[in-house]
């Protein structure tokens, strides 16, 4: 899974890199993104004829539910059944989001310890994360949601699942709508994979209240076994 990650880039960044009308609030750096936190997402719309970058509430919450309270358990939606299951089906057909992120964390436990990884690109760039999105109640309350699928090469020693990462050259299909679940959804091979750095870092993350760049400081002394 995928239940914490950190994005710092601000809107301008942000909407440069990703090529998108800025229209989201403005951005708080977060070095500790948590379940039902803002996040930035990019997105299609009709009336900037285009991409742009907006603000949602991290877990999907479907048009149909009676509140938000669900979102915190709908932060992560897995590949295998994102085009089929009711919740995630009509944003996976029509309302698709790439969710900018510069990595996310995952926890080993070694013992009576869990050892905390923050998996980042080693050239510094954004990550796209697929994502889906959708518009809850009167207000249009944007929610999105975090495509995982199964890790791979390196990865797979940290956590059996990751984030569904879009290189830039797969972001037009991916928002268009549409298209082939299973070529959509494809993952990035291991070749492409040892580009993520698995950097072990310490235990403050694991506290939601901590938030801060130290947090991603690495400890030397871990290796990943």
């Amino acid at each position: 899974m995928c239940g914490r990650y950190a994005t710092t880039r601000s809107n301008a960044d942000l909407s440069t890199f990703f090529e998108a009308v800025d229209v989201a609030e403005p951005l708080r750096a977060s070095w500790n993104v948590a379940p039902t936190d803002p996040v930035p997402l990019v997105r299609m719309s009709k009336s900037h004829e285009g991409r742009v970058l907006d603000t949602a509430r991290w877990g999907l919450v479907p048009q149909w539910a009676p509140d938000l309270r669900g979102g915190a358990r709908m932060i992560n939606a897995r590949a295998e059944t994102v085009a089929t299951l009711k919740s995630f089906a009509p944003s996976f057909a029509k309302r698709r989001c790439l969710v900018p992120a510069d990595g996310w964390f995952e926890w080993v436990r070694d013992g009576k310890r869990k050892q905390a990884f923050y998996m980042t690109p080693r050239d510094g760039e954004p990550l796209a994360f697929a994502g889906i999105w959708s518009a809850w109640g009167p207000e249009s309350v944007l929610t999105a949601s975090v495509i995982t699928t199964a890790a791979l090469g390196g990865l797979a020693k940290v956590h059996d699942r990751m984030p569904l990462i879009l290189p830039a050259a797969r972001w037009d299909d991916w928002l268009a709508g549409g298209g082939d679940p299973e070529s959509l959804l494809r993952p990035l091979s291991e070749r492409e994979l040892e580009a993520i750095e698995v950097r072990p870092i310490g235990p403050e993350v694991g506290n939601v209240r901590n938030n801060g760049p130290e947090l991603l400081e690495p400890r030397s002394e871990v290796t990943l076994f």
